[in-house]
């Protein structure tokens, strides 16, 4: 992390996950099916707007998760044991390790560098056209492309 104030720049060593949360609009109603949202859509862009671009374009996974009904907030949960879950990250956090003994100071995908996805990133020609397909129409960064990737190559199996 790097600071920087009028003629002095101090860099600090640091690696973190952010998780974060906000409402989809001012009062929180926006898009939920039981509640009426009262916002008008300068209000709902302005909220929004609170955050840069700059800023969401370096989140990589953003999804959008609505209200819980009470029935199922009530139901009997189907969970997983977290013994399996550990395990499942365990073995996720082996296959990267593997995957870069021969890089230094390597040891997630999140870390990859350009030429590392390329390697490490490879899609199928469906993937590539829907990839391509999404770059162009959502006009997406080269950075959004990256961490495409990298989510991707998380998610998949060796």
């Amino acid at each position: 992390m790097t600071i920087v104030r009028a003629a002095v720049s101090v860099t600090f060593p640091s690696r973190f996950m952010l998780a974060a949360a906000m409402n989809p609009c001012p009062r929180g109603y926006f898009g939920d099916p039981t509640r009426e949202c009262h916002c008008t859509p300068l209000m709902i862009q302005r909220y929004v707007a609170k955050i840069s671009g700059p800023l969401l374009d370096r989140i990589d996974i953003q999804i959008e998760v609505p209200s819980v009904k009470y029935k199922e907030l009530r139901a009997p949960a189907a969970s997983e044991d977290s013994a399996a879950v550990r395990t499942r990250v365990m073995e996720a956090r082996q296959r990267q390790h593997t995957r870069f003994t021969a890089e230094k100071n390597t040891y997630l995908n999140a870390q990859m560098a350009p030429k590392m996805i390329r390697e490490h990133c490879a899609i199928s020609p469906e993937g590539e056209k829907l990839l391509e397909n999404a770059v162009s129409r959502l006009g997406l960064s080269a950075r959004s492309h990256d961490r495409i990737l990298k989510v991707s190559r998380t998610i998949a199996r060796p």
